[in-house]
């Protein structure tokens, strides 16, 4: 198994990287712009390298590696070649023209996870989605309908990226949602009959955790809408919080930020149901549609 295929792939793996340079360099007492200057670029460039916002030349890490005074060999040698797998690219950019630039990267960190936190107040979480659900997700908003080709490797992505879920080292996945995506019947009826039957099921599962804030509870922390929250096993991963928008995405990783954004989950898990009462809800949701 390759360090892509342990950590998730090419996203991870840059952040990683970066990060170990970001110490070596910290530790040579080297700053951003000399650094750059070593490798013919700026300062800016180092801090995407180090943030793992970009992807390495081999060469730029080897002259980085040099000018940090990075002695041991082994080591070298292995972050040259974590350089080198770090550009190969995800399993998911075979969609690289179905999907925006700026969900890539998340797709490169939910494959890295090993916890991730999600509120959502209109749709079932991406992860928890039937493939009937999903075609009638990816056709909302549109002026026109897309393609049925088009429309089914878009679900195909998304029944890729469940995966995360039932792979030998799984992602544990904590849904937090609000009642209201459990009475809207996107899809029809019948679709969205199933989506509710197959919710009852994979909160069942040992590494899927599902709660529902109910109507009756009122207003609750967040109001800026749906985001999730990413934790990683290894160190050199820090938590991210991803913000959807319409046209964007936001990545957040100051400790300030992921702090604020932690406890309005802790929030929002203490306001939803507890899971035990998720089945019963799940059940007056499908009765309803009959």
């Amino acid at each position: 198994m390759t360090e892509q295929d342990a950590y998730g792939g090419p996203t991870a793996l840059r952040i990683m990287l970066g990060a170990h340079l970001r110490r070596l360099r910290e530790d040579a007492g080297i700053s951003r712009a000399d650094a750059g200057w070593a490798i013919r670029g700026s300062e800016s460039k180092i801090s995407r390298l180090e943030l793992g916002r970009v992807g390495f030349k081999v060469r730029d890490v080897d002259d980085l590696l040099t000018l940090y005074k990075l002695d041991d060999a082994d080591e070298r040698e292995r972050l040259l070649e974590l350089a080198q797998q770090a550009n190969n690219p995800g399993w998911w950019q075979r969609w690289d023209d179905l999907t925006p630039t700026w969900f890539h990267s998340y797709l490169g960190l939910e494959m890295a996870a090993e916890l991730i936190r999600t509120f959502e107040l209109q749709f079932v979480p991406g992860l928890l989605q039937t493939p009937d659900y999903a075609r009638a997700v990816v056709q909302l908003g549109r002026d026109r309908p897309l393609p049925e080709v088009e429309v089914e490797r878009l679900v195909a992505l998304r029944t890729g990226r469940q995966q995360v879920l039932t792979r030998k080292r799984s992602v544990r996945l904590w849904a937090v949602i609000d009642e209201a995506v459990l009475r809207r019947p996107i899809g029809g009826r019948e679709v969205f009959r199933a989506q509710l039957e197959y919710l009852i099921e994979v909160s069942q599962w040992h590494n899927v955790t599902l709660q529902i804030i109910p109507f009756d509870r009122g207003g609750y922390t967040a109001t800026g809408g749906a985001f999730s929250i990413l934790r990683f096993g290894e160190m050199d991963l820090p938590d991210v919080v991803y913000i959807e928008h319409l046209t964007s995405a936001v990545y957040l990783d100051k400790r300030e930020d992921l702090d604020e954004y932690a406890v309005t989950m802790d929030s929002l898990a203490i306001t939803a149901l507890r899971p035990r009462h998720t089945e019963e809800l799940l059940r007056t949701a499908i009765k309803a549609l009959t």
